[in-house]
């Protein structure tokens, strides 16, 4: 994969994790962290609503399909030792923990300035194991 490539890549992911943070304080969240990340791994955002904290992965894709499609097993995982992480280094007590999925598709710069682009949000995407 080229420089250029990767640049651009980076840019998609740092624009749509933007477009999500809005879209989640705009439905009442609270937005504790953007692009957390650790030894053991990187959660895209930590909100807050009411008593729950919520880890959020963030993709774009061109389908909602090939977003969800891009969640593997081993980033769920990693997704859950981060969040672990971050519950026993933060003040988190008498929390709910709950794994969500926001998707923006289609996903080119250019849609974003036109406006054609659609947030897809799906809370309690998956259960983490203890």
């Amino acid at each position: 994969m080229s420089v250029r490539v990767k640049k651009k890549t980076y840019q998609r992911g740092v624009w749509s994790e933007k477009l999500a943070a809005l879209w989640l304080r705009l439905k009442g969240y609270k937005i504790l962290e953007r692009r957390y990340k650790t030894k053991v791994g990187e959660i895209d955002i930590i909100a807050r609503r009411q008593n729950t904290i919520i880890f959020v992965e963030v993709k774009a894709r061109p389908t909602i399909a090939q977003a969800l499609e891009s969640i593997t097993p081993t980033m769920k995982r990693r997704i859950g030792n981060t969040a672990k992480y971050y519950v026993s280094h933060n003040d988190v007590v008498d929390c709910d923990l709950r794994f969500d999925f926001v998707a923006v598709t289609p996903f080119k710069i250019k849609n974003i300035i036109k406006g054609r682009f659609f947030i897809h949000h799906l809370d309690n995407t998956w259960e983490q194991e203890a």
